[in-house]
């Protein structure tokens, strides 16, 4: 009995231990996850700079479930019928120059084209040949295909020994670094074959789907997503300081920072874009999210915002932590993956307004213009918004966001009208 009595203790001892060591084992395991999907990421952008630089051919990848056929990064983003459904949008082709096929019937119930820059600028504007731009050009970026004409191999060889005048360009080279990342999101991450060391899909294949549906809860918090829209939409201390929510209401095809959320899937965007409730659900959490950085949204149908009356209060704290940057970043991903992506261009222009013209919220100027601005799915779009920026940026010899010719010819374009 004594050493069956000792045995118990030991194994309660141990089981007690266990029961302690368990958190910690969990945290480890969490950081790891982190570090991995960092290293591997990061390795992964290295590898496509260094394919670049030596000259191998352009990059063509197998796509997903839903978009037969290879893909290749070229200037034909905006070649797609002016009348699909949000299905065809995400079973077909690319996602930049989709404005029409994903505003969908919400688009349509506006009657009227959609406002990006206020101004009664002409439509082909930007088709004129003038506009075409070598990519010798001195401001030229290999991962932005907003102004990109046909490449040949001659011209790549041209670039490449032009790399080191651009060095001298720091502004750039932060550009550059930021539109990797961005042409990935919007030609639909045609170089995403694996998870970046995620974790497994549980038997829940659907959890960003069903918890916009209210059937299950976020993880780790524990929270359905009516309590996020019922108590979170003034907690703003929550909303500041917690960092695992953000995953939950805005979903990417791309992980995280909480190892308890899973990327988006194609099944799930298809699930999403085809149900009001999960529609109307992110409506509420982009309301919320608005909310806490001090803008209402003004007009459902075409996504323009303005200024709540709290903004000096909300902008103070946008202006003090940065990190909301990334979370706005994820909001623009997100609602040009999830049907909304006629709301990115109004509340990037709503952004280069406060920080160029009114001088409000100047350490998110950076990232207005590095990430807000080319999360904007529309070519179009966003071609009149870096028009909009660089008439209004103060340091025009600074501005780094577009080829050298079009600041150029939009230089010269200003110059006249004052005469």
């Amino acid at each position: 009995m004594k050493v069956v009595s000792v045995l118990c203790r030991f194994i309660q001892f141990v089981m007690g231990f266990l029961a302690l060591l368990s958190p910690v084992l969990e945290r480890l395991w969490r950081i790891a996850g982190i570090i991995w999907r960092f290293t591997v990421k990061r390795v992964c952008l290295i590898a496509r700079a260094v394919s670049r630089a030596i000259g191998w051919p352009k990059e063509t990848e197998t796509r997903g479930p839903f978009e037969p056929g290879p893909v290749e990064i070229s200037d034909d983003e905006d070649e797609l019928p002016a009348k699909c459904s949000p299905k065809s949008w995400i079973e077909g082709s690319d996602f930049e120059g989709q404005r029409e096929a994903a505003v969908g019937e919400r688009a349509a119930a506006s009657n009227r084209e959609l406002p990006v820059s206020g101004e009664c600028e002409d439509e082909e504007e930007f088709d004129n040949e003038q506009y075409r731009v070598n990519n010798t050009d001195e401001l030229y970026c290999d991962y932005d295909s907003t102004w990109e004409t046909e490449e040949t191999e001659e011209v790549r060889q041209r670039t490449r020994s032009r790399r080191s005048a651009r060095s001298r360009y720091y502004k750039f080279s932060k550009f550059e670094t930021a539109a990797i990342d961005m042409q990935n999101y919007r030609h639909d991450y045609p170089s995403q074959n694996m998870q970046y060391g995620w974790k497994m899909q549980r038997s829940d294949d659907k959890p960003n789907l069903n918890f916009y549906l209210g059937e299950k809860p976020s993880e780790p918090d524990g929270i359905y997503i009516d309590a996020f829209h019922n108590e979170w939409s003034k907690d703003y201390a929550s909303l500041e300081y917690v960092h695992t929510y953000i995953q939950w209401l805005f979903p990417l095809q791309e992980p995280g920072v909480n190892y308890e959320a899973t990327p988006l899937t194609k099944e799930e965007i298809k699930g999403f874009l085809q149900s009001p409730t999960a529609q109307e659900n992110l409506l509420k959490s982009y309301k919320l999210m608005l909310g806490f950085y001090g803008i209402e949204l003004c007009n459902e149908v075409t996504g323009e915002v303005r200024r709540a009356p709290n903004w000096k209060e909300r902008y103070n704290n946008l202006n003090n932590h940065t990190h909301n940057s990334l979370r706005i970043t994820r909001i623009l991903k997100c609602h040009g993956n999830l049907g909304f992506p006629h709301y990115q261009a109004p509340l990037v222009r709503f952004f280069l307004e406060e920080t160029l013209v009114h001088g409000l919220l100047p350490n998110i100027k950076d990232s207005v213009l590095n990430y807000f601005l080319f999360a904007v799915l529309d070519k179009k779009q966003r071609r009149h918004l870096i028009k909009f920026a660089y008439l209004n940026y103060d340091r025009k010899d600074e501005f780094v966001w577009c080829p050298r010719k079009i600041q150029t010819i939009w230089s010269r374009l200003s110059q006249e009208s004052r005469f």
